[in-house]
């Protein structure tokens, strides 16, 4: 169900972009936003994992690593991927104190896992063990490329918006929609385009909870992990995040604010829903419940100086 969700609003995110290129320019506007979209899909295709990994600075990591933290991520990481059945993943650590965590490239040969120093930080190592598996489930169900390309098309129509504001006032005889319909594809297509895929974000974290639940062996963990991260990232800001803020539905957790609520603009589910169906999912499996580590108050990390000290 998860898959054709994510399909239906896909081929609506295509639909409206075609839609767009129409109503401002025509059969000619139309072909032209066509060849772009294409031009810029392809090269997002290709190149979207160097580009996010380059943006947020991340450095590679291997189990020669000095920090035994890090080694011990790269370490839980390469046993996750085998229990997976997926090829091994580059890993990656990226220097920011708020805790979380993504996945990227397009497709399961080609990928790429990142998390955070604070994630590394702050959480137990079965709670990292739960988010890395939570982003290898996006490996799997193959996320990192769709979430890829309905960044791209959003980017897309809001660029085809822009330009329908500055040259909006040619002849309306090329124009179907007229001077209404380039107005209103200007104020909605971009509002509706991001609800698409704040949606589709949204479906697919659900389902990368229950399947990294599953390959983790522990869907406790996981839930503990989401409950920190939230009340962590909340005070800790992502520069790199805000300043990217098309790049937010790639993190376990919204970068952007810390917080989550299943609403029309909300790029995460609620996180009190997602910890709800992972104790659900617990009862299931038949592990057996234990008592959740509390989440601390303030920045404590798990030693003194933390694993970079």
């Amino acid at each position: 169900m998860n898959h054709l969700k994510t399909f239906m609003l896909m081929a609506a995110m295509s639909a409206l972009f075609v839609g767009a290129g129409y109503l401002i320019g025509g059969t000619g506007g139309m072909l032209i936003a066509l060849v772009l979209a294409a031009g810029m899909n392809l090269f997002s295709y290709w190149n979207a994992d160097k580009i996010v990994l380059r943006m947020y600075h991340a450095r590679p990591a291997d189990a020669s690593d000095p920090h035994p933290v890090i080694r011990t991520y790269v370490a839980d990481i390469q046993a996750l991927a085998l229990k997976a059945g997926l090829p091994q993943p580059r890993v990656f650590v990226i220097d920011n104190p708020q805790p979380n965590a993504f996945a990227t490239g397009r497709d399961p040969a080609h990928a790429a896992v990142a998390a955070t120093t604070g994630l590394l930080e702050m959480l137990s190592r079965e709670e990292i063990r739960g988010v890395m598996a939570h982003e290898l489930a996006h490996v799997k169900n193959r996320d990192t490329l769709t979430m890829t390309i309905t960044a791209t098309l959003a980017g897309a129509i809001s660029a085809i918006a822009n330009f329908a504001m500055f040259f909006g006032g040619g002849n309306d005889r090329e124009r179907p929609g007229g001077i209404i319909g380039v107005l209103a594809i200007s104020i909605l297509a971009p509002l509706a385009a991001a609800l698409v895929q704040m949606a589709i974000s949204r479906s697919r974290e659900y389902e990368a909870d229950r399947v990294g639940a599953e390959i983790a062996g522990d869907p406790q963990a996981l839930a503990s992990a989401l409950e920190k991260i939230e009340r962590y990232a909340k005070g800790i800001p992502n520069v790199e995040a805000e300043r990217n803020p098309a790049t937010a539905h790639l993190f376990i957790m919204n970068p952007l604010s810390g917080r989550g609520a299943d609403n029309l603009f909300s790029t995460h589910p609620a996180t009190a829903n997602r910890v709800k169906a992972l104790m659900e999912l617990g009862v299931r499996m038949g592990v057996k419940p234990r008592p959740v580590t509390a989440v601390p108050t303030g920045g404590e990390r798990r030693s003194a100086n933390g694993p970079w000290g």
